[in-house]
């Protein structure tokens, strides 16, 4: 494997850190057992290649000793075994965070240390101590709020100490960490808020967190909003089974989120020892800080903490080795994949574009509303938001008024399917054969094919498309109403659409917040879910399994149909690349990364719920790399001009729009070299 095949396959040069909760086996106030656990699970994070590891609070002690905090047998216990576990540390990868209570000028502090490969790097004390209920550590702590710019003594060696330190790779740009305890991220203003300000992209918890009845739930609560707010992730790692039993119990949850994204998570009450890993996407979170600037709004009302932050590097000296992907990769980042919501996610996907309507026709007043409709995923998707908006608004489905045109390429199944949908639906439906007038035209032109040659050019391919909406056109004028797009988000992004006397032009898009694969996916939701009758149920399953065609060229001698995906590549992986892009900016060498992963095996990882076994495809990585190339010639350099004049239409995804009002704001007349030249750079060819 050459240089840029090994590095490419590397995570971290993807600006990838793995990350590790740990919950190691404990036995309550036993210093010497509680190291050797401790041990163990740094070395079984190590085989694992785990770049940082987060250990429970006051593991090396145990958390619910109680007045044995106080007794300086144990304190002088802990002191030595901190030493055992640096010293061990040198032959090891990960960053620890263990927890342990230390000294200071005569107090004792709720401590987090931070070892790394025979170094004790620095130690950060609790803010917020618990003293409510079945909490009382005022009892036996201090508290470090305050504490900035100290230093502690710990084996005869001063280290910083202090709630103002950052952790930070220099090797890894983006692995930064800032660390807080258990109630620090119950409390209003959590430490780790400021730690994110100035910098740290992971924030880590060590938490001795009792368990309840729903505690648990109010962690995930905890764990997910401080991740999302703070535009972080946020490794929380809880004590478990071992520790003392007298008055509460433990779970031992750990778990991983990422900008509000559930990574992974531990068993709780499990009574063997816990590793919870995560990749931790880095590039990620500080691309979306780049990008939010409330973020950095926030940082200099705070006085801008990365001022006075002491940020403590140490070498971490990565592979940069193919150790392979631990993250959940949706393969369709647009489609709604939460299994106890997906009947709301689809629900509010459809209705975004059916209430958009809605205001359109309720500010318009129109007395018909215009369709092509071509027996195709867009048009169907289109047909039956208008209906839902006119069942809505208590109008008549004759309201609309759909138009099948077939042309030169047209199929039986898809006119079929056609009339079939505007029948079951009760819309008024009429058929305009497009093709005289485009043979008249294409003898206007000179063009060869109306000498007889059989020449299936772009010009051939428009003269349809702009004669449709043309049609389109003129019959919202006659009727008084007005066109309804059916172009979608992909087509958008690859600029497969006809500008201007074309299907990119209509009144109103209601269409283009949506990429194909949530078209798709939206068309079998509402089947499932009954929206309409079983008649359009039917014809709706038929729909969805078509081939996708522009049906502008006849069928070939062997009777094959023209195939967009053939073409322009599968929609499966455009859309896949168009998130990556737009959303997070992503470099081509990433998002060829993520899709080689996320592609590469279709038995590996979750598919939406009820997606057809016979759909599930998988690519290897010359097919990735090729259609990748091709995505970025088309989005960078060819289709923007048709974007920055698109009609209005509702944003529809999270993920984002290309609307140059919203989303997307770029020139028309930009190169896409910059992209290209990475992707050819960082890319192996297979």
């Amino acid at each position: 494997m050459n240089d840029t095949a090994k590095r490419f396959h590397s995570l971290h040069a993807h600006g990838l850190v793995r990350v590790a909760a740990s919950t190691p086996q404990v036995r309550t106030a036993d210093v010497a057992f509680n190291r050797a656990a401790i041990l163990d699970e740094a070395r079984r994070a190590h085989d694992a290649h785990v770049d940082l590891l987060v250990y429970p609070e006051l593991c090396l002690s145990s958390y619910a000793i109680d007045d044995l905090h106080l007794q300086l047998a144990m304190i002088d216990a802990v002191e030595a075994a901190v030493g055992d576990i640096v010293a061990a540390s040198r032959d090891l990868n990960p960053l620890l965070l263990i927890g342990a209570p230390l000294r200071h000028n005569g107090r004792l502090y709720n401590c987090a240390l931070a070892i790394h490969r025979g170094l004790l790097l620095g130690a950060v004390p609790k803010s917020y101590l618990p003293n409510y209920r079945e909490f009382y550590e005022k009892r036996w702590f201090a508290n470090g709020r305050l504490i900035e710019g100290l230093e502690i003594g710990v084996n005869g060696a001063s280290v910083p100490f202090g709630t103002d330190l950052i952790f930070s790779a220099e090797d890894l740009p983006g692995f930064r960490v800032g660390v807080e305890i258990c109630e620090d991220y119950w409390s209003p203003l959590p430490p780790s808020t400021r730690a994110a300000l100035a910098g740290a992209t992971i924030l880590c918890n060590l938490s001795a967190s009792n368990i309840t009845i729903g505690k648990s739930d109010e962690r995930h609560l905890l764990s997910r909003s401080q991740s999302s707010r703070a535009v972080a992730a946020y490794v929380y790692s809880a004590a478990g089974h071992g520790e003392s039993t007298t008055d509460l119990a433990w779970d031992g949850q750990g778990m991983i989120y990422e900008l509000g994204d559930l990574l992974a998570e531990s068993e709780r009450f499990a009574l063997r020892p816990e590793l919870c890993i995560a990749d931790v996407d880095c590039d990620r979170i500080r691309s979306e800080r780049m990008r939010m600037q409330t973020f950095n709004d926030a940082a200099e009302h705070e006085g801008r903490p990365e001022d006075h932050f002491r940020v403590i590097p140490f070498a971490h000296a990565p592979a940069f080795a193919d150790i392979g992907l631990t993250r959940p990769i949706r393969r369709f980042p647009f489609v709604p994949n939460r299994p106890d919501k997906l009947d709301e996610d689809c629900f509010e996907a459809f209705n975004v574009q059916v209430d958009g309507l809605m205001r359109r026709i309720e500010t318009t007043k129109p007395r018909a509303l215009v369709i092509g409709v071509s027996g195709g995923l867009d048009s169907t998707h289109a047909l039956i938001v208008a209906a839902k908006a006119c069942d809505r608004l208590d109008l008549p489905r004759t309201t609309i008024r759909g138009y099948t045109m077939p042309g030169f390429g047209t199929s039986e199944g898809t006119k079929s399917n056609a009339w079939k949908l505007m029948d079951a639906l009760g819309v008024l439906g009429e058929e305009i054969d497009i093709r005289p007038a485009a043979e008249r035209m294409l003898r206007d032109i000179g063009h060869a094919y109306a000498q007889g040659e059989p020449v299936h050019d772009t010009t051939f391919e428009n003269v349809q498309a702009g004669l449709r909406t043309d049609y389109l056109f003129r019959l919202a004028g006659q009727h008084g109403g007005f066109v309804i797009g059916t172009g979608d988000l992909s087509e958008l992004a690859l600029g497969w659409c006809t500008y201007g006397v074309g299907d990119q032009m209509s009144h109103y898009g209601v269409n283009s917040g949506v990429p194909k694969t949530l078209i798709q996916y939206l068309i079998r939701w509402t089947a499932r879910t009954n929206q309409f009758d079983p008649a359009t149920d039917a014809v709706l399953e038929d729909i969805v399994g078509t081939e996708i065609s522009p049906e502008l060229v006849p069928p070939g001698e062997d009777g094959e149909i023209q195939s967009t995906q053939s073409i322009i590549g599968p929609y499966e992986l455009n859309d896949f690349f168009l998130h990556h892009t737009i959303r997070w900016g992503q470099k081509p060498s990433k998002v060829a990364f993520l899709a080689w992963h996320a592609w590469r095996d279709a038995s590996r990882g979750r598919w939406p719920l009820a997606f057809p076994e016979d759909a599930k495809h998988e690519y290897d990585l010359a097919t990735i790399r090729h259609w990748l190339e091709n995505f970025l010639r088309r989005f960078f350099a060819f289709s923007q001009f048709k974007r920055s004049a698109m009609p209005n239409g509702p944003k529809v995804s999270a993920g984002g729009a290309l609307s140059p009002r919203g989303d997307w704001r770029a020139p028309s007349d930009a190169v896409a070299d910059v992209w290209l030249d990475e992707l050819r750079t960082n890319v192996p060819e297979r």
